[in-house]
């Protein structure tokens, strides 16, 4: 409907410049009866009018594009509008929240890079003995296979529920991502406990060892822990945030921590 009256009204602005290039023309006709030279207006008339003319043509010719874009913009809309109310209805049945995906691949491509570490020095140390006496007084007595870490996601009323002090900017996206992380620290302190020294790389002994002794002292036997020098990312550091993730998680009840010797030790608890 507004695509017509748009039509009609540039209809009548065409019919006025028609109407004013009649009388040009009359008056060219009128010209063609004399000498241009004699009469100097005719000339500046003739330019005028071909001047017109081509604006006219010119209006035409974006009238007519404009108005054949009209049914195309329409369709457009309307596939719109349908592809919103196919989204709003979708809405209803996805879930609240979703743990960061891209923290979630970090956490997974470490543990691969760990898993093909220890898989190369296996193969490297196939003609090395299977155990050496040094090991066998280091390795803590404690049963291996512990599970995976613990991941016990917050919820949005356990956030809410939080004082606007202790919650500060916290979100419930980057909260439950820091457990990803935490998870991802457990677990590559549990293979440094259990791998033997002929399985690690040389960077990685002297941590084992920090990591056995600390276990030795029995308050960590069968739970996941790392250290507070673990917290490097990508979504927990060692920053204002990271304390305040850890201070909300420990209030909610997800970790508990520990002072072993000068390791601040912090443990991950496990579902009621």
């Amino acid at each position: 409907m507004e695509g017509n009256q748009a039509g009609y009204s540039l209809d009548l602005l065409i019919a006025s410049f028609n109407k004013r290039v009649g009388e040009l023309q009359e008056l060219v006709i009128a010209r063609n009866m004399y000498p241009a030279s004699s009469i100097p207006d005719l000339t500046a008339i003739d330019t005028a009018l071909s001047s017109m003319e081509l604006q006219v043509q010119s209006i035409k010719d974006r009238v007519r594009e404009e108005t054949e874009a009209i049914p195309k913009a329409k369709k457009l809309i309307e596939a719109t509008l349908k592809q919103q109310g196919k989204l709003k209805k979708m809405s209803v049945y996805a879930p609240s929240h979703f743990p960061d995906k891209t923290t979630m691949l970090n956490s997974d491509i470490n543990r691969c890079l760990l898993q093909e570490n220890v898989k190369l020095h296996e193969q490297n140390s196939a003609l090395v003995s299977l155990k050496s006496d040094e090991e066998a007084a280091v390795l803590p007595k404690e049963k291996k296979g512990r599970g995976s870490p613990p991941l016990w996601y917050i919820t949005v009323d356990e956030l809410n529920s939080l004082s606007s002090y202790m919650r500060g900017r916290l979100t419930l996206e980057k909260v439950n991502a820091a457990i990803n992380d935490m998870a991802s620290y457990a677990e590559t302190n549990a293979h440094l406990i259990s791998a033997p020294k002929q399985k690690l790389a040389e960077n990685l002994w002297e941590k084992a060892l920090k990591l056995r002794d600390i276990v030795t002292t029995g308050v960590l036997k069968g739970k996941h822990f790392f250290l507070e020098t673990d917290m490097k990312g990508p979504m927990l550091k060692l920053d204002n945030t990271g304390k305040a993730i850890l201070t909300v998680l420990r209030h909610l009840g997800r970790i508990s921590e520990a002072r072993i010797g000068q390791n601040r030790v912090i443990i991950l608890m496990k579902p009621h």
